[in-house]
């Protein structure tokens, strides 16, 4: 690589910053690079005041679905999995899993019945100790949880535990932090209580600072003392979170880091269901953790109990800086749609989630929210009315109802339709039409181009999910972020039509349950990771509302993307940054000329 006319720069309050996205001995078959060139290219920068234009400063945020367990056992922090012993559905006796036994059929039997306290999750366990002091184990008898594939507990860190306990007899219970296979104390205290004290459900509530760490650590409950007991809605959560909001600190600082301008949330199919009994229900979502009765999200089957919920989402995006992009379901899922003439109470749900954000405190869902800890209201300002379902049963004509009443009530809101105007023309009104893509490295690389001939009038583009996947992405490459990589540059160029773009999915669990590869940021219990799609992400999180320069490409080669921004930090100092993307095998000399600086930059010393 070569450059002209520029080295670095730099000006009082002035630097002029030169990124090249991968391209130095870097190509898109993973050939071993030599530092010999073949190939030549020039990429002229006009980086003049005059001839930019603005970016919308919404272009680049992210979109989360309950995905991969990216929610619950993900950025939610809840430690306990089936914490309310409602997975299992709501007939008993039913399966309690991961709740496990500790003691044999002999000492101790365990299982559900519906004593609950809470009407929505009558689902409680019951836990019978069928020996004494003198009969049972050393260990005692009773029951753990190991959490999400194993509870990460920390040396000297805090953590709230909450749980709910009835007995017709009076108790003396062990409650510990245990490492995974409980040999190994962490933290423990002791519930002693007569009969009286505890023969109606009591809440009991105490803090553990562990004295050492297990990444694979469990929570138990065991007694040496003979009689039943029962517990619900037991929940273990670590005391410093994301803001103090209960999010998982690791992972939403990841997130944070890449600056997302809007959060699209709760998915994906994850809205839809794969039935409409089973897709996420926003009134099910909000209000005391203890009440939301959970569901099972039959897309990518398995069990949330919502402690993610509509309220949370609301909070993260205004903890993150972003516009949330609230997605809700229009009455149809996979399988079953609600025919238009019966559409009008989901309609009326809708109305009711937006005066859940933004209505005042004494309205009626306004006073819920305000109950929960947020008098004020959020802001929000778009909504996507379905998620993929253009083309299916009733789809339009519960579109258009959905619209009018929300235009009618809340002339400000975004309206986003499902269907694809791109090259077409919409035959229903919106704001925005929604683009989503997930396909091969060299198609995506192709895509760069996709709305050079988009119509400048219009709905806006808001391409909400895309991805390079299958054989070509593996659990995260270098190959699809290179081609992910043209394809930003390619809406940055036309982000006068695309407003909006979010990589999917985000987060995934590193379990034996992935549901979807590959995805932006990898985790488990203990650990995170960003596979070379996030960062990637990070080449792009300054253009945002930034002035989008002019540039040119003069070679031979069709393999080469570029871009070029130009930006303030938060100190006022000017950068000036190029992207660039070799998606080809050939090593390239690229010369870059900048045109247009300010003429007392002068070049730094070596």
């Amino acid at each position: 690589m070569s450059w002209q006319g520029i080295m670095d720069f730099k000006k009082r309050a002035q630097f002029v910053l030169v990124h090249a996205l991968f391209v130095v001995c870097i190509t898109a078959n993973y050939g071993v690079c030599e530092l010999k060139a073949n190939k030549s290219a020039t990429l002229s920068v006009d980086a003049s005041s005059q001839s930019g234009r603005k970016i919308p400063d919404t272009l680049f945020g992210i979109f989360f679905e309950e995905i991969n367990h990216a929610g619950a056992g993900g950025i939610w922090a809840e430690l306990v999995s089936n914490r309310g012993f409602e997975a299992g559905g709501q007939n008993t006796p039913s399966d309690f899993s991961p709740w496990t036994i500790i003691g044999d059929e002999t000492t101790v039997s365990v299982g559900t019945d519906r004593t609950s306290p809470f009407k929505r999750n009558p689902v409680a366990l019951r836990v019978q100790s069928n020996c004494d002091a003198d009969a049972c184990p050393s260990t005692g008898v009773g029951v753990y949880n190991p959490g999400y594939w194993g509870m990460n507990l920390e040396n000297g860190k805090g953590y709230k535990l909450i749980f709910h306990i009835k007995s017709l007899d009076s108790v003396d219970i062990s409650v510990s932090l245990t490492n995974s296979d409980g040999s190994q104390t962490l933290a423990t205290n002791n519930i002693v209580a007569s009969a009286s004290d505890v023969s109606d459900w009591t809440k009991v509530q105490f803090e553990f600072v562990p004295t050492g760490s297990a990444t694979g650590g469990r929570l138990q409950f065991i007694t040496r003392k003979k009689g039943v007991f029962w517990l619900d809605q037991v929940s273990l959560m670590p005391m410093d979170t994301y803001m103090g909001h209960g999010f998982r600190k690791d992972l939403l600082s990841m997130v944070a880091d890449l600056k997302p301008r809007f959060l699209r949330f709760p998915g994906g199919c994850y809205v839809e269901g794969e039935r409409l009994w089973n897709a996420f229900r926003w009134t099910a979502a909000v209000g005391p953790w203890e009440e939301r009765p959970g569901h099972f999200g039959d897309v990518w089957n398995y069990w949330s109990d919502d402690g993610l919920g509509y309220f949370e989402f609301l909070q993260l995006a205004e903890d993150l800086g972003a516009a949330p992009v609230w997605v809700i379901n229009n009455g149809v899922s996979h399988q079953d749609s609600v025919n238009t003439a019966n559409i009008a109470s989901w309609v009326k749900d809708a109305l009711d989630s937006i005066e859940f954000a933004r209505g005042s405190a004494d309205s009626t869902w306004g006073s819920v929210r305000a109950s929960m800890g947020h008098p004020e209201p959020f802001t929000l300002k778009y909504m996507a009315i379905g998620n993929e379902d253009c083309g299916k049963n009733y789809y339009t004509g519960n579109y258009l109802k959905f619209y009018s009443a929300i235009k009618n009530a809340y002339p400000d809101m975004n309206i986003i339709t499902n269907c694809n105007a791109l090259g077409t023309t919409l035959d229903h009104p919106a704001d925005y039409y929604d683009f989503h893509t997930y396909t091969t490295a060299s198609s995506m690389f192709s895509q760069k181009n996709v709305f050079n001939s988009a119509k400048r009038s219009g709905p806006k583009a808001f391409v909400s999910e895309y991805a390079v996947w299958q054989s070509d992405a593996g659990k995260g490459t270098l190959l699809a972020s290179l081609a992910e990589a043209a394809f930003l540059i390619g809406l940055e160029k036309n982000s006068d039509i695309v407003e909006m773009a979010s990589h999917a999915p985000l987060l995934v669990n590193d379990n034996i349950d992935r549901r979807w590869n590959p995805d932006v940021i990898v985790f488990n219990s203990s650990y995170v990771y960003g596979t070379p799609s996030y960062w990637m992400q990070h080449y792009f999180r300054e253009s945002d509302g930034v002035i989008l320069n002019p540039t040119t490409v003069q070679s031979d080669l069709s393999s080469l993307a570029a871009s070029a921004i130009t930006y303030k930090n938060s100190d006022n100092s000017s950068f000036l940054k190029i992207k660039i993307v070799n998606f080809g095998s050939d090593i390239v000399n690229l010369k870059i000329c900048v045109s247009g600086l300010a003429s007392s930059i002068n070049a730094l010393d070596s």
